[in-house]
């Protein structure tokens, strides 16, 4: 250097960190994850694509700590527990619908089997049409029912569910707030 009087930035060593989750919960993770001193990574493309499905988009997140913060220990701890609630609201997320879609799904293959029932009656020889109509009405119910089974099963559920689901927010606030205490 040609020691001009420039000012030297010092040295900093940072760990960095990627977070894959979909679109919509990217904001909570990016201000929870804050809470333990992890920043969003500008030099890199703000959240590539990971994954693109019909269904969802999952999003990368990159950040950066530095390496040399003050209650590390702690602030990890209290990081691991963070993401423990985070998985653990994600999987009663899917409990809201995984009951009903399995009670749709046993009822609709149930409806098929009837079904099957009534062709091979009406296909025997000689064909059995009453066997055929008495065969039938179960079998397209059993196709009609799971709609209604499903919706009623996951309001249910969901009633449940939410207050869970709200205590472990309320959980993670708190983990966040303990974790930002001891950043400043």
């Amino acid at each position: 250097m040609d020691g001009t009087g420039r000012g030297q930035k010092s040295f900093v060593g940072y760990e960095y960190k990627e977070i894959v989750a979909e679109g919509s919960r990217l904001n909570f993770l990016l201000d929870g994850y804050e809470s333990f001193g992890w920043e969003e990574d500008g030099r890199l493309a703000e959240s590539a694509t990971a994954r693109s499905t019909a269904l969802q988009q999952r999003t990368a997140l990159r950040m950066k700590r530095n390496r040399k913060i003050a209650n590390k220990v702690e602030l990890t701890r209290l990081e691991r527990n963070f993401e423990a609630c985070v998985d653990e609201i994600g999987k009663l997320e899917k409990a809201k619908t995984s009951l009903a879609a399995m009670y749709a799904i046993i009822v609709g293959v149930i409806g098929t089997a009837f079904m099957a029932g009534s062709v091979f009656a009406v296909t025997a020889q000689p064909p059995n049409y009453i066997l055929c109509i008495l065969l039938a009405v179960p079998g397209f119910l059993g196709w009609l029912f799971p709609h209604f089974l499903y919706k009623k099963i996951a309001g249910k559920q969901t009633e449940k569910i939410t207050p869970l689901i709200e205590a472990k927010y309320d959980e993670i606030y708190e983990i966040c707030e303990k974790g930002n205490k001891l950043l400043y």
